[in-house]
């Protein structure tokens, strides 16, 4: 088990960009795949983007490819977000999560280990 705390989250305009991060803490982070998903008001949690243990492979959801870059730091114990051209859409609560070590897909039954989120809000 390990504990992640989520930062960066705040209040942008359309357009613009946002970084979040996720520290991790509690048993060694590389043996953890890492990803980020989002909970807009009344939906069900999304899954965003993943990255494998050494951070060479990537996935994303379709609505962010382009935008949004997924990338970590082992030495420092860090995943981080990094949100680019944000749209009022990408409006929602913002987690990290480490995934089961078997697992391969990206539902949220997937990822063992939570944060406690952090808010993003994009104004129009």
């Amino acid at each position: 088990q390990v504990q992640l705390v989520e930062s960066g989250g705040g209040l942008v305009q359309a357009g613009d960009s946002l970084r979040v991060s996720c520290e991790v803490s509690g048993r060694a982070f590389t043996m953890y795949a890492m990803g980020w998903f989002r909970q807009a008001g009344g939906k069900a949690r999304e899954f965003v983007a993943t990255i494998s243990r050494s951070g060479g492979r990537t996935a994303y959801t379709d609505s962010v490819k382009g935008r949004f870059t997924i990338s970590r730091d082992n030495a420092k114990n860090t995943v981080y977000l990094q949100m680019n051209s944000l749209k009022p859409e990408d409006t929602a609560v913002y987690y990290c999560a480490a995934k089961n070590y078997y697992s391969t897909g990206n539902d949220v039954k997937d990822y063992a280990d939570w944060g406690q989120g952090t808010q993003v809000t994009v104004s129009s």
